[in-house]
């Protein structure tokens, strides 16, 4: 990036009135540490040290609707009043940082009811402490996760619906600013979108328009349900990888209507609809920015670029093209928490990014930014 250009990496945001001090994004990632649905010290710790480390928006795992729409039994939910105290007190820290606090509001259909991935990801028995799953058909998703679910009548439909909007109200209660409908990855909605996984002969399958009703009507509710104020996204996936399966052309229109409901942004992901691919070949990051950029100038809605973004200047190119508007980036925190510092050595100032006070006293821009001065000084000679 040239010296004489603003970062847009380190400049905020504002949508519907919520300021993202930066574009920088903690994407959504399973934690699977929760007993009952209810999130504990491992999430306040997990999730406040990106908080600390400056970024501008965290959303938090998938989050199920319903009991019934947990990936595993460690997964958060917000089916019930008693789990909005616990995630209460991870969105107030992340508030004290000046980080907006997300979640990913979720059902995982077919693929809930698994082990841990670092168990195996396969089905738990009902009688080991499963449950009974749904999907758009009596198919389960293959390889170790083969619990066949029970096809879903529109009564089940209608119940779901209103599952999404009882949570994402108690997310609001809970102080999230920010939702994420997942409807990416094989879950309970990319399901019906899917026409690899969605026979069905109703309303809710066959053309896309009935395909993508489930989503629209979920995304129409929450909407009308919920405070102006409060953004709200979706995630989709924006391929099967699969012939004859959902692409990148239905994915603009999937979001063409999700934007006419009120949507604010699309995140855009791939796979996970069949069990021989699961998030995408080598090429996932190509896939996604490709997405990215034609939903975001077909569209003209701000899009979230995901996968394996690395390198904070390849995230400062990816705005300046006008590829995305925001960058999710999830691995690279797990590696570094304060991803954020490094990419501020190279694209920010005292003005565009500030340490916590805890830090800034000694590794900041006090005393004129003499300590960063030397940062970048010695990055610059080498």
């Amino acid at each position: 990036m040239s010296p004489s250009k603003k970062s847009l990496l380190f400049s905020p945001l504002t949508i519907r009135g919520v300021t993202l001090k930066n574009r920088i994004v903690v994407s959504p990632m399973c934690q699977y540490m929760c007993e009952d649905g209810m999130v504990n010290d491992w999430h306040l710790v997990n999730y406040g040290s990106f908080a600390t480390g400056g970024v501008g928006l965290i959303v938090v795992e998938a989050t199920g609707v319903e009991a019934r729409g947990r990936i595993s039994p460690g997964c958060p939910g917000l089916w019930k009043d008693e789990q909005i105290e616990p995630w209460k007190r991870v969105t107030s820290f992340l508030k004290t940082q000046g980080c907006v606090a997300g979640i990913q509001i979720a059902h995982a259909g077919r693929k809930a009811s698994t082990l841990p991935p670092w168990i195996g990801r396969d089905s738990i028995d009902d009688k080991d402490g499963g449950w009974p799953t749904i999907g758009p058909n009596a198919v389960a998703f293959g390889d170790r996760a083969d619990k066949v679910p029970k096809e879903a009548t529109v009564e089940d439909i209608e119940e779901i619906k209103k599952s999404f909007v009882s949570a994402c109200e108690r997310a609001v209660k809970a102080g999230f600013e920010v939702i994420e409908f997942h409807f990416a990855h094989g879950y309970l909605v990319s399901t019906f979108l899917s026409p690899i996984t969605n026979q069905r002969t109703d309303k809710y399958g066959g053309s896309l328009e009935n395909r993508m009703r489930l989503g629209l009507e979920i995304a129409d509710s929450v909407r009308k349900a919920l405070p102006q104020n409060i953004v709200i996204g979706a995630r989709v996936s924006v391929t099967d990888y699969v012939e004859n399966g959902w692409d990148l052309k239905q994915t603009i229109e999937f979001s063409k209507q999700l934007k006419k409901l009120g949507l604010d942004f699309v995140d855009c992901s791939s796979g996970g609809i069949v069990s021989t691919v699961n998030y995408g070949p080598l090429n996932t990051n190509e896939t996604h920015l490709t997405a990215a950029a034609a939903v975001q100038k077909e569209v003209q809605i701000p899009t979230a670029a995901v996968g394996k973004i690395i390198d904070p200047l390849f995230a400062e190119k990816i705005l300046q093209d006008n590829g995305a508007t925001l960058i999710f980036i999830g691995r690279a925190f797990l590696n570094n928490p304060h991803w954020v510092y490094t990419a501020a050595d190279a694209l920010a100032d005292e003005k565009s990014f500030k340490y916590p006070n805890s830090y800034n006293w000694c590794i900041g821009w006090q005393n004129g930014g003499k300590w960063r001065k030397e940062i970048n000084t010695d990055k610059n000679n080498n």
